[in-house]
This record gives structure tokens, C-alpha cells and sequence, in this order.
């Protein structure tokens, strides 16, 4: 199942000015997200000038985006508008309807997210399942049930392909119609681990791959637990299910909460090293749950999470009468509605939850008559 919103080809010039801002020596995320807020957009911070942006940033900064683009940064724009071209690749910026609103709101949210598979999964309602990478067989099974049953339930499960619990939070999320993100630490068009080849294969045709990081970027220690703040703050909820003692999960669920994030931890063995940093989660406020509904209890009462489970309100009217009673395209729907991808995902997924659609296995949907 691919990315049911029309492909629409980027605007160069927009894409080049995100990009130089983006890879602009010396500018880090914060300073440009800094001058975005003082200037309005990438092409205005570039007309700015030197002496207007030495008024915000460091003489250094100032000078570096004043700088001529580099043959390296030509390069990587030329790359990157090759790559766009392709079908299910997106370049969401900031500024764009598809970023996701919960991303925008934390610290440091990333200029740029490149989007391998259905952006549309950015507007749904989501929950973060991370855990161990060395997981035991018993935290992989908890993983990839919690994840499934999520998914089943309306929520997109986003976790980080790495192995163990991630991995098994993937496989079984993929069952649900909630399906995936993947936040990955490299390239949108580089894998790793490299045992995951075949699953984010699948992640990016049934679901959605997110970095921030350029084309060609491999795998950097640091990139990881940056790209934690993603995953967490996607999310309106983090559930840990195995962590050791220091753990990177540790620090996703650290940044949950530091964003306003629901935070879920489950309980192990006092015994078992996998166990001390769920446990640890636990003394410092985490919520002990033990079962898939006690996580939709709590997300049913978040602020960020939306329709978990909702009812069709009576402006689905007009969705269910342009529906009718055959299959149908989703891009169908868009043109004779006249709305945009993202408003159609989040009723589709209303009417869904309540039994008043299916999803079929092509991509079309279908509404579903109760008898009287």
C-alpha cells in the first residue's frame, strides 16, 4: 500500500533555499529556526544581508550564510530534487500543511523531514513503542502485540527500525491499519542496520520512513539519540516495554515528558537487567500499564492524541454520500470533496474506527451498511 496523495513536484527553488539553510556551515537547528521566527522563510534569511543577520546570529554565522553555495551543497540540492522526482519521496519543510503539528511545537523540531512511503500517515493519531535492542524473546512478543493491537486501534506506532523491541513494534504495527513510521539516523536513503533491509522495505510501502538527515548520511553515533526528540515528539505517548539501566529508550522517555508526552513503561522481573529501566521509568511518574486498553484509557484523556476513537460527527455527511456504496479511490474522494489529504486521512480514519468504513487490501475504500 503506497502513498495515496497525488505526487506533486516540488518547487526547486523553495527546495534549494531549504536545503542551503539546512546545510549552511555553522548553522545548527536552533539558530535556524531562530531566523526563521526574525525572518519568515529560507529565501528571506538569504535576502537579508549580512549586517540584518549579524543583528540575530554570530558574526560567523552571519558571514557563512551570506557565502556563495558550495559545490557540495549544489550537489547535495541536485541529489535531493533527483531523488523527490521519484514516486512516494517527499520533502516536508516547516512551513508545509504535512509537518506534523505535535513536531512543530517541541524545542528544536527539524527544518526538514524526508518522507519515504505515505505522508499521510504524518496526521494520524500516534503512539511511540521503543525499547532494548539486545530485547528477550518474552519483551519482543510484548512489542509486537502492544504494537499491533495499537494499530488496530487508530493510532500509527512510530519507533526508531532499530532491533530488537523496535523491530518487533514495526512488525506488528504493519498488521494493523494504523500501520508505522520509522525515524531513522541516516539518510532517507540508507538503511540500517543493514538486517533490516527487507522490513523498512515493506515500512516504506505500507508505511512511512522519517529523517531529517541529507541524502547519503551514514550511520553517525550521535544521529541516533538526536533523532530520539523525533520519535517522541511525533508522538502523543511513549510506551517502553524492556530498557536497561542507561539506556537509549531511557532518553526517548526522558524527552516524552520534557515535550508533555504520556509516558508508558511496562513492569518485568526484579531480576531481570531488561527490567531496571522500565522500573526506573516507573518511580519517576511513568504510568505502569499491563494491558493494551489501560494505553488507550490514557491516550483516550490526552491532550495531543486525536480521535483515538472517535465517532463520525455529522459533517461526515457529505464524506459518507461521495463514498456511496463501491469501492473507491482516496483520490476520488479528494477530487470531488475539494479538501485536502489531510483533513480526508483523519475523517476516513474516523469513520473507520467506527464501523462505518474498510480499508481494502489495494488502497481503495469502501463504506459498510449496517443491517437495519
Amino acid at each position: 500500500m503506497q502513498d495515496t496523495a497525488p505526487h506533486t513536484p516540488p518547487d526547486p527553488r523553495a527546495i534549494a533555499d531549504w536545503i542551503r539553510l539546512e546545510g549552511t556551515n555553522g548553522v545548527g537547528c536552533r539558530t535556524a529556526n531562530l531566523l526563521l521566527a526574525a525572518f519568515g522563510s529560507p529565501l528571506a534569511i538569504f535576502r537579508a544581508g549580512h549586517a540584518a543577520l549579524a543583528a540575530q546570529v554570530p558574526a560567523a554565522q552571519a558571514a557563512a550564510l551570506c557565502a556563495p553555495v558550495t559545490p557540495e551543497l549544489a550537489r547535495r540540492i541536485e541529489l535531493t530534487l533527483a531523488w523527490l522526482s521519484e514516486p512516494h519521496h517527499h520533502l516536508v519543510t516547516q512551513q508545509d500543511a504535512d509537518y506534523p503539528g505535535d513536531l512543530l511545537h517541541i524545542p528544536d523540531p527539524p527544518l526538514l523531514l524526508y518522507i519515504n512511503g505515505r505522508r499521510e500517515l504524518l496526521h494520524m493519531p500516534m503512539i511511540a513503542v521503543v525499547g532494548s535492542r539486545n530485547a528477550s524473546t518474552q519483551g519482543r512478543a510484548n512489542a509486537e502485540n502492544f504494537a499491533e493491537a495499537l494499530s488496530r486501534a487508530g493510532l500509527c506506532v512510530v519507533s526508531g527500525m532499530a532491533l530488537g523491541i523496535d523491530t518487533a513494534a514495526h512488525e506488528g504495527a504493519l498488521r494493523g491499519s494504523g500501520s508505522t513510521i520509522a525515524v531513522i539516523g541516516t539518510g532517507p536513503d540508507r538503511v540500517y542496520p543493514a538486517r533490516n533491509r527487507a522490513l523498512a522495505h515493506r515500512i516504506a510501502d505500507a508505511g512511512c520512513i522519517v529523517s531529517e538527515y541529507a541524502l547519503g548520511t551514514p550511520p553517525v553515533a550521535n544521529n541516533f539519540p538526536r533523532r530520539n526528540r523525533i520519535i517522541s515528539g511525533m508522538a502523543a505517548g511513549v510506551l517502553v516495554v524492556e530498557a536497561a539501566a542507561q539506556s537509549g529508550s531511557l532518553i526517548t522517555a526522558q524527552m516524552a515528558a520534557e515535550q508533555g508526552r504520556e509516558v508508558f513503561a511496562l513492569p518485568g522481573s526484579i531480576h531481570s537487567a531488561l527490567a531496571k529501566g522500565c522500573h526506573q521509568l516507573i518511580r519517576e511518574g511513568a504510568q505502569l500499564v499491563e494491558t493494551v486498553d489501560e494505553v488507550l484509557a490514557a491516550m483516550q484523556v490526552s491532550p495531543l492524541a486525536r480521535q483515538v476513537a472517535a465517532c463520525p460527527a455529522a459533517g461526515d455527511a457529505a464524506l459518507l454520500a461521495a463514498l456511496g456504496h463501491d469501492p473507491m479511490e482516496p483520490d476520488a474522494l479528494l477530487d470531488s470533496l475539494g479538501q485536502d489529504a489531510g483533513w480526508l486521512a483523519g475523517e476516513l480514519l474516523a469513520l473507520e474506527l467506527a464501523g462505518q468504513l474498510e480499508r481494502l487490501p489495494d488502497g481503495r475504500v469502501q463504506r459498510l451498511v449496517r443491517p437495519a
